[in-house]
């Protein structure tokens, strides 16, 4: 991916205009970046209401069971920043590449340190949820 494509995903779901099928894992991860190093954003603050906004947008919902999920989401950005702060060297594009060449590139990476039942809870779509299977590795 490169820095265009990082800055088109994140102004696209900032805007509402990222057409629905590009809101991929690799997008969520994208966006994520964009956030974090966008200076007037706090991603931890500001990427929830801006997915909940676009999946209103672009025809979803945001319930019990589909659309905003708080603690993927909050886990997906710490993921970012961390790998975002070991590698200071690499541009956004460099450093997303790298972190969806590994084990965060996979939508289930998640999985490692969720139970599916506590991952995919109410409670957990609601709010923040600790792992319950391994701590995160940041």
């Amino acid at each position: 991916m490169t820095e265009a494509e990082i800055d088109r995903i994140g102004a696209g779901l900032r805007d509402r205009t990222l057409p629905k099928g590009e809101w991929t894992h690799a997008a969520h991860f994208a966006a994520a970046v964009w956030l974090i190093t966008h200076p007037d954003l706090v991603a931890e603050r500001d990427m929830p209401g801006l997915i909940r906004a676009y999946n209103e947008a672009t025809g979803g919902v945001n319930s019990d069971t589909e659309g905003y999920h708080e603690t993927i989401t909050q886990a997906s950005i710490r993921a970012a920043r961390a790998w975002l702060a070991a590698r200071p060297r690499l541009s956004r594009a460099e450093a997303l590449e790298a972190l969806l060449a590994g084990p965060f590139g996979r939508s289930d990476w998640l999985l490692a340190h969720w139970s599916r039942t506590r991952l995919f809870s109410v409670e957990a779509r609601r709010g923040w949820l600790d792992p319950d299977l391994s701590p995160l590795p940041f």
